[in-house]
């Protein structure tokens, strides 16, 4: 006898490879190959995993997921290319931090609000940020990097990956929380600061746990803690910010796969039950936790709590922005 568990299985998979008529009732959802725009150069975490989850996506649909990189204005160019796209299931954009919240709210009279016109389909995951420091700084957790970084007048200096990005804004909700004496110090890009830090000249990092976790096992470096709710699996040694005592602390650069507003619900919930499926594989869970990426929780492919998700994201970087006294340019 089939059991419950296994009808219900059954079912979401038959869900899943049924067709979806198209919205004017012509042919069959999908009928050709989707678009999956990146709007940043390619190599970064979104373009891996808009490659890995639509290799998945394609094969399980029957027709090719094109991942298209269009770069430029910090993710403006491609996010807005989405936006103004037609809502018919075939243009997706894969966004993050820095196209969807952080960089908009710092744009001059911008043309498009991507919280407004966007649907966030489904989470590929996330990567928390982390807190690094050079090796011969005389701290070993968060509490002390605090305390050693008020006792010098000069402070500790920590880079980002710029004024306004997705590494600054949480460094500023960090500092106005502990009262730390951190100096910010801004590069063009995550990847820029190593230099300097490898080199001794720059005392800390506040990054992605996924550019600097081979510093850390190699000595080079040492992660201090983990903005995320659980321990890393990579980094099981390492607290969380939160078990280090700083309450409701967290910080990740997410990427997700976002739709024009008006796309139809059923190809939505199709797009979301194929994600689930695709971060379930074995296989691509062990990849995606091999660069350090959270796979998504089951309620991370759901549209209304997503959207609850980006309204937080939002208040954050709102507040963080004020915190630093950044104004849009």
């Amino acid at each position: 006898m089939t059991s419950g568990i296994a009808r219900r299985a059954l079912m979401a998979g038959a869900t899943a490879l049924a067709p979806i008529v198209g919205a004017a009732g012509q042919g069959s959802w999908p009928d050709r190959p989707l678009r999956f725009i990146v709007p940043f150069a390619a190599g970064g975490n979104a373009d891996v995993l808009a490659r890995l989850y639509g290799a998945y996506l394609g094969n399980r649909l029957g027709r090719p997921v094109v991942v298209e990189n269009r770069a430029g204005a910090a993710g403006a160019i491609g996010t807005e290319a989405v936006i103004r796209s037609a809502p018919d299931g075939y243009t997706f954009l894969i966004g993050s931090p820095g196209s969807i919240v952080n960089g908009p709210l710092l744009m001059a009279n911008r043309r498009f609000d991507p919280i407004t016109e966007l649907t966030f389909v489904a989470m590929f995951g996330q990567v928390p940020m982390v807190i690094i420091v050079r090796p011969a700084l005389p701290v070993h957790s968060l509490p002390e990097l605090v305390a050693y970084s008020r006792r010098l007048p000069a402070g500790v200096s920590i880079g980002t990956s710029g004024i306004g990005g997705a590494n600054h804004l949480p460094l500023e909700l960090f500092k106005a929380a502990t009262g730390a004496n951190l100096v910010h110090v801004p590069y063009r890009g995550g990847g820029a600061t190593l230099p300097d830090f490898l080199a001794g000249s720059l005392d800390g990092i506040l990054i992605e746990l996924s550019t600097v976790l081979d510093l850390h096992r190699e000595g080079r470096g040492r992660i201090l803690g983990v903005a995320a709710p659980a321990r890393s699996p990579q980094l099981p040694d390492v607290p969380t910010f939160i078990e280090a005592g700083y309450e409701g602390f967290l910080a990740s650069s997410f990427v997700g796969l976002f739709a024009p507003l008006g796309t139809p619900a059923p190809i939505l919930a199709r797009l979301q039950a194929l994600v689930g499926e695709a971060a379930a594989e074995p296989e691509i869970r062990q990849r995606l936790i091999g660069m350090s990426v959270t796979p998504p929780r089951p309620e991370e492919l759901t549209t209304d709590h997503l959207a609850r998700f980006l309204q937080e994201e939002l208040a954050k970087a709102r507040r963080a922005i004020e915190i630093a006294g950044l104004r849009p340019e």
